[in-house]
């Protein structure tokens, strides 16, 4: 997959089109992120159908490098809450490990995403967030 088509499929997803979306993705793909697997199009769609019903998620893309079976990319993903999103309905959907919005909270973060790619479709992709930095050494006491 090159730069143009990773964009085309990149307009999908912030435009919500999850058949699009899900167009490029095999029938059993994996998404890993935040210690979770969605595996296949139906979990794909039903996690991002319950997600962006509370938080209008964007993606801008950084970096792109790409070779015939991979894509790896970092990307800045911007995250506003349209509705509360809360532990206990994260819980409900077993979904812990990701945080809590209230409505009108935005989050930014860079996510560096690596895409494994059979007949020109994804096979699977991690994604990985590094947490924001708390603190910076310059050295370590003796």
């Amino acid at each position: 997959m090159n730069l143009e088509q990773y964009l085309a499929y990149l307009d999908l997803f912030n435009a919500r089109d999850y058949d699009g979306i899900l167009s490029h993705f095999h029938d059993d793909a994996e998404i890993a992120f935040a210690g979770l697997a969605l595996r296949g199009h139906r979990a794909v769609r039903d996690f991002y159908s319950f997600f962006h019903a509370h938080v209008d998620e964007t993606i801008s893309l950084s970096r792109f490098l790409n070779d015939e079976d991979t894509v790896a990319l970092e990307a800045t993903v911007r995250l506003e809450a349209r509705h509360d999103l809360t532990a206990d309905m994260l819980a409900a959907k077993g979904l812990e490990r990701l945080v809590a919005l209230e409505r009108g909270d935005v989050v930014e973060m860079r996510q560096f995403i690596h895409y494994q790619v059979v007949d020109g479709r994804f096979s699977r992709a991690d994604c990985a967030v590094l947490e924001p930095v708390g603190r910076i050494i310059t050295g370590l006491a003796e």
